[in-house]
């Protein structure tokens, strides 16, 4: 039956079917739907209003096309480079492919990266200068560990050891300077001595079990140290030669703020060169399947940093005498007001969150098409960004709470102390308050909201008040005539730890498509030609030794190419261990990435 034939069907009025209008072949079946439909008058206009419906849905999406199917919702920060392939050295970049999956290779891998953790780099809060505490000694034989691992990089780069155990690799272009900088790091968060019992395998023991390499340091970050210096080395094996000069920055106490590290490999590279890089790689994103779609989150930003102290003093005596509130309780009373008043997480669309949730709108296919609709009207409507911020901010379900932390500045009261003797008043009583400072705010900002917060709570409770070095309230002493001294309360900086939040990286330029389409190509070259990975920007929730290198170039990447599948338990946990697999994939990631580096003329 043809087109006008069907249409025919609602044209006779007689309810029957002329005979014309049926093929001798038409099945039994079929005649009697259509006498149904022609004796029906109900169903008559059922069929109707479907058709109608149809054609109105077809119209509105004409009109009014889903985000996700029209290139016009794609706004730049998410427009998709090619996957990006070497051409000049295609052949040798074929030829190294299929040495990465070749089972031997696999083992090789597993072998070095496994060697690494065996090396207990355990990093600790309390360690001293290096030269004078006896616990850094242990890098020199990671250092010598290296060397026999991978002997080429070491007779062919240049090695400069800073502050005795930070690396800085140089592996000289034929050109001159134009260097790209991959900064990794190779310390680890210690092993909690009473959690080994609950290790399926012991924590330093690099052992590959059922495709899992085992062992602290496995994911965060020797991975990273490792998958570096493992494919240059099979770069050298297979004689390529750069034209560009790379250099390889590896600090050793990342998870204490680089302070011996990092901070003097960025010194060094200041004072004695190079210091302007086409981009700068350290650890951070990685990529994972949201809303029906692959992604990959490469973050272009990172949250500044400041701990706060809060210490409540007052006079001892015995506690068979004790006052209303010893420190203890007053400092109790405060952290309740702190946590009680957590500040707020509002999107802006400078903000690299609202950028992220773009790309979904723009490539994800099972967005919620109210939440896509919405977050592209907040491109340019206050009314919908709201709308998209109570969508998204959910702070009951896991996803609202890790939006709202990658949006707000976060507090987290991790330390606390007071009281020496149980039958002795605490004298003192303090806790230390970490912040995440937020992309959108600053230091002094943080600090003016502390100050702000507490000046009416402890003038309410007769409590003196200092606060960064300013004499708020009056502060109380003993010794003040005819007055009963309740406590002071001392805000301060601890640990000299601000941090402003880091330059936000451009999503634009030579550099961004260099490494988009790198990811891309990578993650083809592992998954299949039919696979797609979706590259955005995102922001670090922690902070990187990237810190120490703002100023050496505006192109300051944090991305780890390793699927969030790839790592069992994740970093600084029990039964941390990396897929073997995704290990081999870094390194193919970073193959590409120098090669293609070493063709980018642009950058």
């Amino acid at each position: 039956m043809d087109k006008q034939q069907s249409i025919s069907l609602l044209a006779h009025p007689q309810g029957k079917v002329p005979a014309s209008d049926l093929s001798p072949s038409t099945p039994s079946f079929v005649t009697s739907a259509v006498h149904w439909i022609y004796t029906d008058s109900k169903l008559r206009l059922v069929l109707f209003v479907v058709l109608l419906s149809v054609a109105c849905l077809n119209i509105f999406d004409k009109v009014f096309p889903s985000p996700w199917k029209d290139d016009r919702y794609v706004p730049a920060t998410c427009v998709q480079v090619d996957p990006l392939r070497p051409f000049v050295n295609g052949d040798l970049a074929s030829h190294l492919k299929s040495i990465y999956e070749k089972p031997d290779f696999s083992s090789r891998a597993a072998d070095w990266l496994g060697g690494a953790v065996r090396i207990p780099t355990e990093l600790f809060d309390d360690n001293g200068p290096v030269g004078e505490d006896p616990r850094w000694d242990v890098f020199g034989k990671f250092h010598d560990y290296l060397r026999g691992a991978f002997p080429k990089v070491h007779e062919e780069l240049t090695l400069i050891k800073v502050n005795t155990y930070g690396l800085l690799y140089t592996w000289t272009g034929l050109l001159p300077y134009d260097s790209l900088t991959p900064v990794k790091l190779i310390d680890v968060v210690p092993v909690e001595p009473r959690t080994y019992s609950q290790w399926e395998e012991p924590p330093f023991s690099g052992v590959l079990k059922d495709g899992w390499i085992w062992g602290r340091g496995s994911c965060d970050d020797k991975r990273g140290l490792i998958g570096n210096l493992a494919s240059v080395e099979t770069l050298l094996e297979a004689d390529f030669r750069p034209r560009r000069t790379i250099i390889l920055a590896f600090g050793f106490d990342e998870e204490s703020g680089g302070n011996e590290g990092a901070r003097k490999l960025g010194t060094y590279l200041r004072e004695n060169g190079p210091n302007e890089f086409a981009l700068i790689l350290d650890e951070g994103g990685t990529y994972s399947h949201e809303y029906g779609q692959m992604f990959a989150g490469v973050s272009t930003s990172e949250k500044g940093y400041f701990d706060v102290e809060v210490k409540v003093a007052a006079p001892g005596g015995h506690s068979s005498v004790p006052p209303a509130h010893t420190t203890i309780g007053f400092l109790s009373q405060l952290i309740g007001h702190l946590e009680s008043t957590p500040h707020p997480p509002h999107p802006t669309r400078s903000s690299t969150v609202f950028k992220l949730y773009q790309c979904y709108a723009a490539h994800a296919p099972d967005l919620p098409e109210t939440l896509r609709r919405t977050i592209v009207e907040a491109g340019e409507s206050d009314e919908a960004l709201k709308r998209m911020e109570f969508a998204l901010i959910n702070e009951d379900t896991p996803r609202g709470r890790m939006i709202a932390a990658m949006l707000r500045t976060t507090q987290a009261v991790d330390i606390i102390s007071g009281g020496v003797k149980i039958n002795a008043l605490p004298e003192e009583a303090y806790a230390i308050i970490n912040h995440r400072v937020s992309m959108d705010s600053s230091i002094g900002e943080l600090k003016h909201k502390i100050t702000s917060l507490f000046t009416q709570f402890t003038a309410d409770r007769k409590l003196g008040l200092t606060a960064f070095g300013k004499n708020v309230h009056q502060s109380l002493t003993w010794k003040s005539p005819g007055f009963t001294p309740i406590a002071n309360v001392t805000i301060s900086e601890a640990f000299g730890s601000a941090l402003e939040p880091a330059p936000v990286t451009p999503t634009t330029g030579a550099a961004w498509r260099l490494l988009g389409g790198t990811i891309r190509s990578a993650y083809q070259d592992s998954e299949g030609d039919e696979k797609q990975v979706i590259v955005t920007p995102t922001t670090v929730r922690g902070n990187t030794d990237t810190r120490w290198y703002w100023g050496l170039s505006p192109n300051i990447f944090r991305y780890s190419h390793i699927g969030a599948h790839h790592s069992r338990n994740g970093a600084h946990t029990v039964n941390e261990a990396v897929k073997l697999e995704g290990f081999v994939n870094c390194i193919k990631f970073y193959t590409t990435l120098i090669m293609n580096a070493d063709e980018a003329d642009s950058l």
